[in-house]
């Protein structure tokens, strides 16, 4: 493995192990447990930010790939209740790698790539959204499909201002899956 691995893998362990406190990570504890010169952060990323936006980006890819895997689980479930449960689980996802998530997301706003994780997020849940409304030409899915993406993530970002606003507490699992489901209906027009 070569030493720019080592110090993605190093820090993404640490990211881990520090449940997405990023304040706690710092260049030298990488180093030490990548086992590599602290010089060579500079040379391959530049900064630590750098560094831990592109982790975070990897653990995210592998949420988003996790959620192909979801088939099996939901099998049986109707196109809706799948897109309900894949919903409810990215936003579980997002509440409990709190970090994580904000640093995804604001990384996407700020320097959007045609592959970035918000994009991937859209393909993941694109089939699922045909599924809930074959009816829908494709630029109508991709446009509602992105809508439902851009919601959850500005209920995610600005959840303390819903709470203070609305009254729903999105830190609250049954609160956050009865605002999904709503979200669905109003944006699936079912």
């Amino acid at each position: 493995m070569d030493s720019k691995e080592m110090i993605m893998g190093a820090a993404i362990d640490l990211i881990n192990e520090k449940g997405g406190q990023m304040d706690g990570i710092t260049v030298r504890e990488i180093c030490k447990k990548a086992n590599v010169g602290l010089g060579l952060v500079n040379y391959h990323f530049g900064n630590k930010d750098n560094l831990i936006e592109l982790c975070v980006e990897r653990i995210v890819n592998r949420i988003v790939d996790e959620f192909s895997s979801l088939r099996e689980k939901t099998e049986k479930l109707t196109a809706f209740d799948k897109l309900e449960y894949l919903g409810n689980m990215t936003f579980t996802f997002l509440f409990e790698h709190y970090a994580v998530a904000k640093i995804s997301m604001l990384s996407d706003m700020r320097m959007p790539k045609e592959d970035d994780n918000t994009h991937r997020t859209c393909l993941a849940y694109l089939p699922l959204m045909s599924a809930c409304r074959p009816d829908w030409d494709r630029e109508t899915l991709e446009r509602k499909t992105f809508c439902l993406i851009a919601v959850m993530q500005q209920s995610f970002l600005r959840h303390e201002v819903i709470r203070k606003l609305y009254g729903i507490d999105l830190t609250v699992q049954k609160e956050r899956e009865a605002f999904h489901s709503k979200i669905l209906h109003d944006i699936l027009e079912v």
